[in-house]
This record gives structure tokens, C-alpha cells and sequence, in this order.
């Protein structure tokens, strides 16, 4: 059977860092109350003029790099984002223009924080099909711009970023041990809207629009939502969470990682943190924390990864891959 297995990764933050000390000079904060609810310390923001298909063509290029291709070894490119540079063209296509392609399908999903895992999923899909054979999937976020930075309960808790990975095909048995995406599970349930939402759009404002949280009853869902997830996706394969090597979770609070990890009855130390250096960055996170860890050699080759997030809509998912 065909496996669709990541052969490359690559990340990008932005140049300008800004310390919770630094935003406890704008809004009333504190280091200590923002290390304290969420483990976050910094956060990179975009600069003026440096766009979400900017941030997503640096991760691009190292991912490719990573993988020792180039861009006309790739036929499919799909960027995960609810920051796109404008309301259509779709990012991927701009990003698609910057890397010099003129061949292939490019296109977004918008699922917030869950995109990349989303993206990750459609990418396999099309991979395994063999309707594809080589994919760049981005995650990319200028969240920066969503965010209403007089609110003092969102405002610290999100950054900028991108993260890629490079899929190809490859033969696999079909058992459990193959290198490669095994399974993933995705979710998704349109009652909690008002939990976390941005309060505007082009179909009905005519503008962006600002980030609006209830962030308690994100933080309780997120825990069960996610736990059930991975355990489902571990199912799917017939593996449990002992046999995991690394979460690879997306990076929202802290607290919530922790939570989740509680539920699962693993150890914090299997689980890859990234929160604290770059806060959330939506879509972006996931493939930032992955980049990370393979990039410090804590990932090694035949370790099972589980790759999960949530995001507003409510969506979520996972995915269990084979390093």
C-alpha cells in the first residue's frame, strides 16, 4: 500500500520578539500571571510589510531544504491559516507563486488551530489515493493582526509563525510499524462558536474582525475533546498510549497540554513544549513543535508520533505517524 510519510520539516518566527514584561507595559498583566495560567513567556509578531504567505515560504523553503528537494519535486501544496493575506486568492496559491511553481494544486483549509492537522489529513488522502506523490503542508498564522491588544485575556496569549512539512509517497506492508501517516481522526462541532470566535468577516461585517474567547470552557473541552481524539486514533491502529514516543500537541496553554497528558497517563516528558517561546500560533504550532523536536534529535527514526490540536468551530483531530 501506499504510505504518505514526512520526509522533511522546517519552521520560521518572526525576527521581533515580544517579552510578557512587554506587554505588561501596554495592557495590566504580569510576567507571573501570564507564566502562571498559560506557561508562556514570549511571542513572536510579524513585522509591517511580512505577510502569512511570507512566514509560509521561510517554513516552505527550509522544509523542502530539510528534505533535500526542491520546489519542482512537489505537486500539491496546502496551507493551513485563518490569517491569509487577502480574503481570496488562497495563500497557497501566493506561496505557491513565491516558491516559482507553475505546476501543481495549491489551496487553504481553514479550521483555526486544528488546520495543519486537517491539512495534514487531506494531504494523505490525496497522497494515498496517488492521485499525488510529493506535498508541502503549511501551517502559517500573522494572528497578531485577529487580536484586540487592549483585552487583556487574549492579547498574551497568541504569537506568529509558521511551520511546514514535506510528504511523499513511499510503499508500505500496512501494518503498524510502517514509516509514514497511520491514521488520523478528525472532529468537529458548530454548537460552540461563541466560545471562540472572531467577531467579524467579509460575508457579514465587511471587516476582520477581533478574537473573542471564553477561555474556561475552551480550556474544559479541550482537555476531554483532545484525550478522546488521540485515544481514538491510537485505536484505529490497534496501539495505546504507552506506545507512544512523543505528543506532538498543539501548542495552546500549558495547563492544557498537562491536562491532557493526565488523561492519556503519560508523563510530561514525552510530551514536546513549545508554548513558552512562541505562545499560540494557531495553525502554525504543531508543525513548529514537530520542527523542534526533530530538529534537537529528540525524534528518532521509528518512534511513534501522535500529532494533536483544537480549535475554534469547535474542531479537532489527530494523527498517529511513524518517524
Amino acid at each position: 500500500m501506499i504510505r504518505a510519510r514526512i520526509i522533511g520539516t522546517g519552521s520560521y518566527l518572526p525576527a521581533d520578539v515580544v517579552s510578557n514584561a512587554a506587554l505588561a507595559a501596554r495592557v495590566d498583566t504580569s510576567d507571573e500571571w501570564i507564566v502562571e495560567r498559560t506557561g508562556i513567556r514570549q511571542r513572536h509578531i510579524a513585522a509591517e510589510g511580512e505577510f502569512t504567505s511570507d512566514l509560509g515560504v521561510a517554513a516552505a523553503r527550509r522544509a523542502l531544504a530539510n528534505a533535500g528537494l526542491d520546489a519542482a519535486d512537489i505537486d500539491l501544496i496546502i496551507v493551513a491559516t485563518a490569517t491569509p493575506d487577502q480574503t481570496f486568492p488562497a495563500c497557497a496559491t501566493v506561496i505557491q507563486h513565491k516558491l516559482g511553481m507553475v505546476h501543481g494544486v495549491a489551496f487553504d483549509i481553514a479550521a483555526v488551530c486544528s488546520g495543519f492537522l486537517y491539512a495534514l489529513s487531506v494531504a494523505d488522502a490525496l497522497i494515498t489515493s496517488g492521485a499525488h506523490r510529493a506535498a508541502l503542508v503549511i501551517g502559517a498564522e500573522t494572528f497578531s493582526r485577529l487580536l484586540d491588544w487592549e483585552d487583556r485575556t487574549t492579547c498574551v496569549l497568541f504569537g506568529d509563525g509558521a511551520g511546514a512539512v514535506v510528504l511523499r509517497a513511499e510503499t508500505g506492508t500496512g501494518a503498524n510499524t510502517d514509516r509514514g501517516i497511520l491514521a488520523h481522526r478528525l472532529h468537529s462541532d458548530g454548537r460552540y462558536n461563541d466560545l471562540l470566535f472572531v467577531d467579524g468577516g467579509p460575508g457579514s461585517t465587511g471587516t476582520t474582525g477581533k478574537l473573542r474567547m471564553k477561555g474556561k470552557e475552551v480550556f474544559r473541552h479541550a482537555v476531554t475533546n483532545l484525550a478522546g481524539v488521540v485515544a481514538e486514533t491510537l485505536d484505529t491502529i490497534g496501539l495505546s498510549a504507552s506506545d507512544v514516543a512523543w505528543i506532538i500537541p498543539h501548542q495552546a496553554n500549558l495547563r492544557i497540554l498537562e491536562g491532557t497528558a493526565r488523561k492519556l497517563g503519560l508523563p510530561m516528558d514525552r510530551v514536546v513544549v513549545t508554548v513558552d517561546r512562541h505562545a499560540n500560533t494557531s495553525a502554525a504550532s504543531v508543525p513548529l513543535a514537530l520542527d523542534t523536536a526533530v530538529g534537537d534529535g529528540r525524534i528518532q527514526p521509528g518512534d511513534l508520533l501522535l500529532l494533536e490540536a483544537m480549535g475554534g468551530g469547535f474542531t479537532w483531530g489527530a494523527a498517529a505517524v511513524r518517524w
